[in-house]
């Protein structure tokens, strides 16, 4: 190989790293058991804004999920989340940057 085809490789490789680091969810994901409507959903994603760090709430009313994104340079507490839905439904799993979840969150 030639420099020019070995210069070619190494740029592609930190591009494809790069692109696939900064793919990664910073969101968390949590699946409730009774979200019906969309009712069901305002109410649950209430209690989320109420948590310290919550940016958006994002609902999936068919599959039950709730995608809770955070402020800037914030990292949400998993056990601040499930209390919050908790207080409107049954949490089922919590997905995120601190790790999975089938039951309240130590910390």
């Amino acid at each position: 190989m030639n420099i020019k085809t070995l210069l070619l490789a190494a740029i592609a490789l930190l591009v494809t790293t790069t692109a696939t680091q900064a793919a990664e969810p910073t969101y968390t994901s949590i699946t409730v058991q009774e979200m019906h409507c969309a009712g069901c959903a305002r109410k649950i994603a209430a209690q989320l804004y109420a948590v310290r760090g919550v940016k958006e709430v994002r609902v999936n009313v068919e599959k039950k999920i709730l995608y809770v994104l955070p402020s800037a340079n914030t990292t949400l507490s998993p056990r601040a989340i499930w209390i919050a839905v908790e207080n409107q439904d049954t949490p089922i799993r919590l997905a995120g940057p601190s790790g999975i979840f089938i039951s309240r969150p130590k910390s």
